[in-house]
């Protein structure tokens, strides 16, 4: 299948698995922040796409090969298992926690939750477009070069850091701060992740070590 065709059955899937998660669980479909989500996450994910599809389709095939199957490494099939589990209980505990009022969230702060989805993802594809071998799985191809500049030049895994930032609005979005609880195993998840990679890439990518020493934080600025 063509990657136009694989990218628009994706996109579809994702569109339905969101519907499930989020209005299942609220048990309406009266559910504006629901919607709101849906709408930011799509947008912010769609563009970037079709932007990778017409200048560099083999960013967005590394992208688009992902899942644990698509691992060679045990433990990153089960990292990358407990993540997607992880996110979707986040879903659906924020949307259950907005349903029957756990926790109140003011409409302004859904709103900033939004905001921080948007940044997190588009620094993510940020980093996909600086770097065309940022693959979804852990791996080295042949002839890949270190990117340490730009982003790199701040944070070791700057992709990753765009995922801690949506995680962050994931919740918020949708009207909870119950959810919010789900951003610690997220973040532990990012964390052996980030270090099984390092382990790797110290091995097989030529001048990672020197990188390291140069860029001392791997996830966040002055922190870790």
């Amino acid at each position: 299948m063509k990657l136009l065709g694989r990218a628009s059955l994706s996109g579809v899937v994702g569109i339905l698995i969101s519907l499930a998660l989020l209005f299942v669980p609220a048990g309406t479909f009266r559910y504006w922040q629901g919607w709101v989500f849906l709408t930011v996450f799509a947008l912010a994910t769609w563009i970037p796409t079709i932007y990778l599809m017409r200048t560099n389709p083999a960013a967005l095939e590394r992208r688009m090969h992902a899942g644990p199957t698509k691992e060679t490494r045990p433990v990153e099939k089960a990292i990358i298992v407990i993540a997607f589990a992880s996110l979707a209980a986040m879903v659906v505990v924020s949307v259950l926690d907005h349903r029957f009022g756990w926790s109140v969230v003011p409409q302004a702060v859904s709103v900033i939750g939004d905001v921080l989805v948007v940044l997190g993802l588009t620094l993510a594809m940020l980093v996909v477009v600086q770097n065309g071998y940022a693959a979804a799985n852990i791996t080295v191809e042949s002839g890949q070069s270190l990117a340490s500049t730009g982003l790199y030049g701040f944070v070791r895994h700057p992709m990753y850091l765009g995922d801690v930032v949506m995680m962050l609005g994931v919740p918020l979005a949708l009207g909870s701060y119950w959810g919010l609880l789900f951003v610690l195993p997220g973040v532990a998840v990012l964390v052996v992740r980030i270090r099984d990679e390092e382990s790797l890439l110290e091995q097989e990518l030529s001048g990672y070590q020197e990188y390291e020493h140069r860029v001392r934080y791997r996830l966040a600025p002055y922190l870790w």
